[in-house]
Order: structure tokens, then C-alpha cells, then sequence
């Protein structure tokens, strides 16, 4: 998992990750995310692009994890 983030920070023009994504709360979303840094050990700040803002994801309640190209994804996409 830290690898494709760490693929995906370093060329933010050309890839994003996706992901399942469990909030605080047990919802679960399905994200698509543009990784900005690490922050600490346990997670990382992003741009998602489904909500259009910064978001800090917890590495712990990040499922299914999938590097994309960037060229497939349009702003905003939507949270399913």
C-alpha cells in the first residue's frame, strides 16, 4: 500500500489511488484520491477528488487500494 501512495505522490500528474475508504463512523465510501504526504505513520493527507478538498485518510481504514492513471478520472467523481 505505501508503495503505490509513495508512486502516486511522487507523480501526481499521472496517477491517483483508489480506494475503499471506512470513516470514524463504519461508513464506507469508495475514493479516489490524489496522496499529498504522509502524515506520520498511520496517515496521509489527499486531495480526494469525489468531495473536491484536503482530507486526511487513515492508513488502517484504507481498503482495496488500486494505483490508477489520473488520465481516467474527471473532477469531481463521485462517492459511491
Amino acid at each position: 500500500m505505501n508503495r503505490m501512495l509513495q508512486k502516486a505522490m511522487r507523480d501526481a500528474d499521472n496517477y491517483v489511488i483508489e480506494m475503499d475508504y471506512h470513516d470514524s463512523k463504519g461508513n464506507q465510501t469508495h475514493r479516489v484520491v490524489s496522496p499529498i504526504r504522509f502524515m506520520g505513520s498511520y496517515r496521509f493527507l489527499g486531495l480526494c477528488l469525489c468531495r473536491e478538498q484536503p482530507r486526511q485518510f487513515q492508513l488502517s481504514r484504507c481498503k482495496n487500494i488500486r494505483l490508477v492513471s489520473a488520465s481516467e478520472m474527471l473532477m469531481p467523481v463521485p462517492i459511491q
